[in-house]
C-alpha cells in the first residue's frame, strides 16, 4: 500500500499557503497501476495529486492501491480502505466492470464515491444514487458524439467494435443512438485483446466505409499497428480513450488524421486548463492525457467541496459536491439531475506538432450534453 499526504509542506513548495478544513479528509484512490491498463490509471492519479499540490492544501491524505484490474481486488480494497483506513471517499476506478462492483457496495455504506473516469449506464440510471457523482462522462457520451459526426460527414456503412464488458456495450450503444445509417458490421472482442487479426480479415470483406471502435490502452496501440500494416486503408473513427495522450506515441504516425471525441484537449483556452497542462509537464515531463484532466478535475472539485462543508456532515457536503463550484479545466462544469456532467463534446484530430504526436479540436459536437439515462435516476 502506498500512502501519500497533500499536507502543508506541498503548498509551502509552491510559495502558496496552505488551506485547512474543519475536519481532515481522507480519500481512498483504487485504480490500475499495473499491467495493460496502468497507464490510464497513473495519468488518473498524477493529475489528482497535482491538483493538490496546485491548491496548497493540507488535510487531505490520499491511499492509493493497485487493483490490478480485477473486480475481486477492487471489491476487498475498498472493503479494507472502508473498515479500516476508514476513508470518507473513494475514487480512481478506470474500468467499467470494476466500478459495478465496487460503487454500489460503498454507497451503501454511506460513504462517497466520485468516478474520475468510468461511467457505467446503470449506475446513470436505475441505479443513480445521492453519494455517487462522475466527474469525467457517462459511457455513451464520446461515442453519441462520434455517431453524430459519422452521420454529419455522410459515412454510410462504418464497422464498429468495442471489447466486450460494460464500457464497450456502453460505447456501441451510444455509437448507434446519434448514428442514423447502416451498419457494416459489429463486433464485440476480449477485454485485453491483443490480436485483432480476425477483425480486421472482418473489416475488409464487410464492405464498410469506415471504422468506428473503442479500444482503450493497449488494446488501441495493438489494433492501429495492426490495421496500419494492413491495406484496408479506411477512415477511422474513435472515442479519445483510443487516440489519448498517453498511447499516441506508440501508435505513431498510423493515428494522423484520425477524428476523435473528447470532452477535454489541452487547447482548450481558459486559465484552468493552461495552468493545468503547464504544471502537469513540468512535474512529469509528459503531456498530459483526458484521464489525468479527469483526476485533476475530481481532486479540485473535493478541494471545492471541503472548502465550503465538513466531509462528516454527509448533507452539507453533498451539496457542496453538487455546486460543483470548481475551475474546471473543461470550461463550464455542472452535474445534471444523476450527478452526472452536462458539458460540451469535441470533435478532435490526431496531428503532428513538431516532433510530438497530439490532438487538436477542429470542431463542437455537442453542447450542454446530458446522457440518455438521467430520465431513468430518481433523484
Amino acid at each position: 500500500m502506498k500512502k501519500i499526504l497533500a499536507a502543508t509542506v506541498l503548498g509551502a513548495s509552491l510559495g502558496l499557503s496552505a488551506q485547512a478544513y474543519a475536519e481532515p479528509v481522507k480519500v481512498g484512490m483504487i485504480t490500475t497501476l499495473s499491467g495493460g491498463g496502468a497507464g490510464l490509471g497513473i495519468d488518473v492519479r498524477d493529475g489528482f495529486m497535482l491538483a493538490l499540490k496546485n491548491a496548497g492544501v493540507s488535510d487531505i491524505e490520499v491511499v492509493t492501491e493497485d487493483d490490478a484490474r480485477k473486480p475481486e481486488i477492487a471489491v476487498q480494497l475498498a472493503d479494507k480502505m472502508i473498515q479500516s483506513d476508514q476513508v470518507d471517499i473513494l475514487t480512481g476506478i478506470i474500468w467499467s466492470n470494476l466500478a459495478m462492483a465496487v460503487v454500489p457496495s460503498v454507497v451503501a455504506q454511506g460513504k462517497f464515491y466520485l468516478s474520475p473516469n468510468a461511467g457505467p449506464s446503470p449506475l446513470a440510471g436505475a441505479q443513480c444514487h445521492e453519494n455517487y457523482f462522475n466527474v469525467a462522462w457517462q459511457n455513451d457520451n464520446l461515442h453519441e458524439a462520434m455517431g453524430a459526426y459519422a452521420t454529419k460527414e455522410g459515412f454510410a456503412k462504418p464497422f464498429i467494435l468495442a471489447p466486450n464488458y460494460p464500457a464497450g456495450t456502453d460505447a456501441l450503444t451510444g455509437f448507434k443512438r446519434f448514428y442514423t445509417g447502416d451498419l457494416a458490421g459489429e463486433v464485440y472482442t476480449q477485454l485485453g485483446q491483443t490480436d485483432y487479426a480476425a477483425e480486421i480479415a472482418q473489416i475488409r470483406a464487410s464492405g464498410a466505409d469506415s471504422i468506428f471502435f473503442f479500444l482503450p490502452g493497449g488494446m488501441g496501440i495493438a489494433f492501429m499497428k495492426q490495421y496500419a500494416q494492413s491495406d484496408v486503408g479506411l477512415p477511422v473513427l474513435g472515442p479519445a480513450f483510443s487516440f489519448s495522450q498517453d498511447i499516441l506515441g506508440a501508435v505513431g504516425d498510423a493515428a494522423l488524421g484520425v477524428k476523435n471525441s473528447s470532452q477535454w484537449n489541452k487547447d482548450i483556452d481558459n486559465e484552468a486548463n493552461k495552468k493545468f497542462v503547464e504544471t502537469f509537464q513540468a512535474e512529469y515531463g509528459r503531456l498530459p492525457s483526458l484521464y489525468a484532466s479527469q483526476g485533476y478535475d475530481t481532486a479540485n472539485l473535493i478541494i471545492a467541496a471541503a472548502a465550503k462543508a465538513d466531509v462528516k456532515d454527509a448533507d452539507a457536503f453533498r451539496a457542496a459536491l453538487k455546486e460543483a463550484d470548481f475551475a474546471s479545466v473543461r470550461g463550464d462544469f455542472k452535474f445534471g439531475n444523476n450527478n452526472h456532467p452536462i458539458q460540451d463534446i469535441y470533435v478532435r484530430e490526431v496531428v503532428k506538432e513538431g516532433d510530438v504526436i497530439t490532438n487538436k479540436i477542429v470542431a463542437t459536437a455537442f453542447e450542454d450534453h446530458q446522457d440518455a439515462y438521467a430520465a431513468e435516476c430518481g433523484m
